[in-house]
């Protein structure tokens, strides 16, 4: 048995009725759908098409919200529904960028997470979803897809279909007849938070100061685009006649006229902080660990309780930024006692739980003199600590609706990103504390490697050929777009660069190295916050 939908926008009138039905029967607040008519206008002037694209969840095969749900608040059921369970849910927002569809939302009320289920429900006493009982058209047609006689069954063997994004691998069960890309592809027409009789003008996300300001009131939006209709056909009128004044208000390009807001910039500076401080937490025991396991300098017992404190310091603030960045952070340590292991958000949690633990250990052998523990816990440790460091890119990797982060180089991002901060913040110190011999050369040597190794890492990042177009736009944006005063002048230019310089040519002393490691920490920072938030700002529906 597996369960499925049909869409035949041969039918669609693009009349809400599903929409509506779906809010009634889920009571879903106002201002987020778990169904929703998308209304894009092609053509040209006199051949114009309306398409109308029911969205919603594709209850995919090999649905990746629910492998990076740390929870298991998102699950298989054996018909093949993906259901989810609110009770669980910890409001992390994983689930959200992992599903390439933008099918998940978080419910306002219960700050969890939902999305069609397919009206589990009514399913399980026989009945169909109240979207296909409502739709007046039959154009909604749900169905076990395994039984040859089911209605889906036989339209999916005798019409053509398409699903959404198929190179995603996902394997959706929602499939639209006479579809077009024009609609189904969510880049090939412009997104805007505005439209008419919209429910909401922002969503769910964080947002500037530019989008608040953008932010209007339904009536105000309805006003402003009437004004602005009327006045672009008046100038489209007197400049073309009226024959050719639809023609130059469309264009050629297709344009959307409805859909639902976006919901902004999911992962914030929560996570932008939360992946500099851990390459902080990481880094401040991985640079005096390569000191004094492979000879390079001496680390004295200044050093060694430094890297433990701040270890300890950055882990826990760590873990508050990701507690912060929860929409239900009474529920956090539920990633740690119901643990989904698929996830890595859910390895990422007991990474840092075990990092920290071995950092007391440790710790407490200095203490207590325990000399036996200290070398095999010092290389556990640092084990651990390029564990903690590194996870978030295969959390990332996760997250399949957000290309550029499917990256294979994301891995050694931050690994050099942490020992680039643990060298900075060794370096800051140097101006407070004495050092071993050998040690403010070896200081200066990593972070020299490390900018050298992260340029690297970032020309690969945004010049290989990349394979989908989201991840392409994505690289545009942060080159030439929107990010690209921040990437050239803040990244590439303040962060890097000019820490290389002074490293390179201002030798060898505590104040040069308190200067490069400062400049160094705030490179990090900026690029990460790059790196976070510039994937997001691509629509996925």
């Amino acid at each position: 048995m597996k369960y499925g939908f049909v869409i035949d926008n041969r039918k669609c009138i693009g009349c809400h009725a599903c929409t509506t039905a779906c809010k009634s029967e889920h009571q879903v607040p106002v201002g987020v759908n778990r169904t929703w008519v998308k209304q894009v206008e092609k053509g040209e002037f006199p051949n114009t098409r309306r398409l109308f694209s029911v969205m919603r969840c594709n209850h995919c095969t090999d649905a990746p919200c629910v492998e990076i749900c740390p929870v298991e608040a998102l699950f298989f059921r054996d018909d093949g529904i993906v259901d989810f369970d609110k009770d669980r849910c910890i409001g992390c927002k994983s689930c959200m960028q992992a599903c390439p569809y933008d099918a998940l939302y978080i419910d306002p009320d219960t700050h969890t997470a939902a999305k069609c289920n397919y009206c589990a429900h009514r399913v399980d006493v026989g009945l169909e979803p109240a979207c296909v009982n409502v739709c007046p058209e039959e154009a909604i047609i749900s169905g076990d897809m395994e039984d040859p006689d089911s209605k889906i069954t036989q339209l999916l063997s005798r019409q053509q279909v398409k699903v959404r994004k198929p190179e995603k691998g996902t394997v959706p069960n929602l499939f639209y007849i006479d579809a077009d890309d024009a609609s189904l592809n969510p880049t090939a027409t412009e997104t805007s938070d505005n439209y008419m009789w919209s429910s909401q003008s922002m969503g769910v996300g964080h947002f500037t100061k530019e989008a608040e300001k953008m932010a209007f009131s339904n009536g105000d939006v309805i006003d402003a685009l009437m004004k602005a209709e009327a006045s672009d056909t008046a100038g489209a009128v007197a400049k073309n006649g009226p024959a050719k004044s639809v023609d130059v208000l469309m264009g050629n390009k297709a344009r959307r006229v409805y859909d639902v807001a976006d919901k902004g910039i999911l992962w914030g500076w929560e996570v932008s902080a939360y992946v500099w401080t851990k390459a902080i937490a990481a880094g401040a025991f991985l640079v005096p660990f390569l000191a004094w396991a492979f000879g390079f300098a001496e680390v004295n017992a200044t050093a060694q309780w430094l890297g433990l404190g701040i270890g300890i310091l950055f882990l826990a603030i760590t873990g508050a930024l990701l507690v912060m960045d929860l929409d239900r952070p009474d529920r956090f340590l539920s990633v740690l006692l119901r643990p989904q292991w698929n996830s890595w958000l859910t390895k990422g949690g007991y990474a840092i739980t075990i990092y920290g633990g071995l950092l007391t250990l440790l710790a407490a052998a200095a203490w207590f003199g325990w000399k036996g523990l200290e070398t095999p816990v010092m290389w556990l440790t640092a084990i651990t600590a390029v564990v903690v460091a590194i996870y978030t890119a295969f959390l990332f990797a996760q997250a399949k609706g957000r290309d550029f982060w499917q990256s294979p180089t994301l891995s050694i991002h931050m690994l050099v990103h942490s020992f680039m901060a643990g060298a900075a913040v060794f370096g800051i110190l140097s101006l407070f504390v004495e050092s071993g011999a050998h040690w403010l050369p070896f200081l200066k040597n990593v972070m020299l490697v490390g900018i050298v190794v992260n340029l690297f890492t970032m020309l690969i990042e945004l010049t290989t050929t990349h394979s989908t177009n989201d991840a392409k736009r994505t690289v545009d944006m942060i080159l030439k777009g929107r990010y690209k005063n921040k990437f050239w002048g803040g990244v590439l230019l303040f962060g890097n660069l000019i820490p290389l310089l002074i490293l390179f040519f201002m030798g060898t002393n505590a104040a040069m190295l308190a200067a490069a490691g400062a400049i160094v920490l705030i490179g990090i920072y900026l690029v990460e916050d790059i790196w976070v938030e510039a994937p997001q700002r691509i629509p996925l529906s």
